[in-house]
């Protein structure tokens, strides 16, 4: 058998067959594709077979029919049947229905499932896929089921927020520049729950779902401070985080800490309450 031809390739197709080896999630597409990129190398049908570990027949048959400037011929015709249902116009609804919560069309659930988004689809377009097939679409298209995290920009004013910031600048700049007259402490209080809940959810790759934050029985209250001039820090166990808890456990820090005669401006958490 005459050596196989080396560099039969155009760099183009090169780059085009590295780049998919590194996206590809099919283990076999990817074995086609290092076959491929083998050859293109110099190497046997039959080095190509031992360093693949897989048979000289399979190794022949790509040899022959891999085609690198259409990178679909490397997928099994099956993998499209799975989803032949699912037309453009479906696909498209499914990736903006991942994008919106699920409260916004009347659903009491907080988080969509690849069940969930089959059946609502299935109402919506009347083409009926399985939860399956509905999540090798999602991963085709680069979504993952990830860990969403909790946040609570919705219950924040930005005008009230924008106004505390002008302030908070304004008592920052004296203390910085005249410490004997003002001390800035940020003082804050935060509940840990001895239950940890956390929801996965449908979201892009490399982004997560922000999530509203939900109290549960069973906490551990911490209340602390640091002072902004010197990192200064004090912390304590609490009951129950209160105003009047927050009041009296700042009467209770020894003098060391509010050394000075200016006055000591105390913020508690993002609020725009001051304390002198």
């Amino acid at each position: 058998m005459p050596p196989p031809a080396k560099n039969f390739l155009i760099l183009e197709q090169v780059t085009q067959l590295q780049q998919a080896l590194k996206e590809s999630e099919l283990p076999h597409v990817r074995e086609r594709i290092l076959i491929i990129l083998l050859q293109n190398d110099g190497r046997t049908q039959q080095e190509i077979s031992r360093f693949l570990g897989c048979s000289p027949r399979t190794v022949a048959y790509w040899c022959m029919h891999g085609d690198p400037d259409n990178l679909e011929s490397l997928h099994n015709k099956r993998e499209y049947e799975h989803n032949r249902k699912a037309t453009p116009e479906y696909i498209e609804l499914l990736l903006k229905t991942v994008d919106i919560e699920p409260s916004d069309f009347g659903y009491e659930f907080g988080r969509w499932t690849a069940e969930r988004l089959a059946t609502y689809l299935t109402e919506q377009t009347g083409i009926d896929l399985s939860s399956s097939q509905v999540r090798r679409i999602l991963k085709r298209k680069k979504y993952s089921y990830i860990w969403a995290k909790y946040d609570l920009e919705d219950k924040q004013d930005p005008l009230i927020r924008a106004e505390f910031q002008d302030k908070l600048a304004q008592y920052l700049a004296i203390a910085r520049e005249q410490p004997e007259r003002m001390q800035v402490w940020f003082w804050d209080e935060s509940g840990f729950s001895l239950r940890v809940i956390r929801r996965k959810n449908w979201g892009k790759r490399g982004k997560r779902k922000n999530l509203t934050g939900q109290r549960r029985r069973g906490r551990v209250n911490v209340m602390g401070g640091i002072r902004e001039g010197d990192r200064k820090r004090v912390c304590f166990f609490i009951k129950k985080g209160e105003g009047n808890i927050f009041y009296a456990l700042n009467h209770k820090l020894p003098p060391a800490n509010f050394r000075g005669s200016g006055a000591k401006k105390v913020f508690r958490g993002c609020t725009s309450k001051a304390y002198s």
